[in-house]
């Protein structure tokens, strides 16, 4: 994917905290979602561009990292995840190109099928995410 704004490790980061409230927004997270992100990560994320993080690795596997670090530590509050990712791309908003949003909502839509389809709680953030992308 050809992208002008050379990303960051932190901005996968906070894709990681965003895909993990999508998983977690009904109150649980099972491993369908995980083993769908992976799969997202390793045949869209990495093409996105060719940003490291600090041991020499692809930054696109923040997203994995994070995700599986707040699934340790049991990190149920979808709504102060999605904060943080609104408050980064308020910050940082030459990152969020119509390509990566769409990327965005791709993942996140795959993610929330990857489990007995969409429920309630997962479509309303979803609507959220979409409408917060369009500003």
């Amino acid at each position: 994917m050809d992208n002008k704004a050379h990303l960051n490790a932190r901005f996968y980061e906070i894709l990681g905290k965003l895909f993990y409230a999508i998983a977690a927004t009904d109150g649980v997270v099972v491993p369908t979602e995980f083993n769908k992100l992976k799969e997202l990560v390793k045949s869209k994320w990495l093409k996105v561009d060719d940003t490291e993080d600090n041991f020499h690795t692809d930054a696109a596997y923040q997203i994995e990292i994070v995700f599986d670090w707040l699934h340790e530590q049991n990190n149920l509050d979808s709504n102060k995840l999605f904060d943080d990712f609104v408050t980064y791309k308020n910050e940082q908003g030459h990152f969020f190109s119509p390509e990566i949003n769409k990327l965005i909502i791709k993942t996140s839509h795959d993610i929330a099928n990857s489990f007995s389809g969409k429920n309630k709680s997962e479509l309303i953030f979803l609507a959220k995410l979409d409408m917060e992308l369009k500003k």
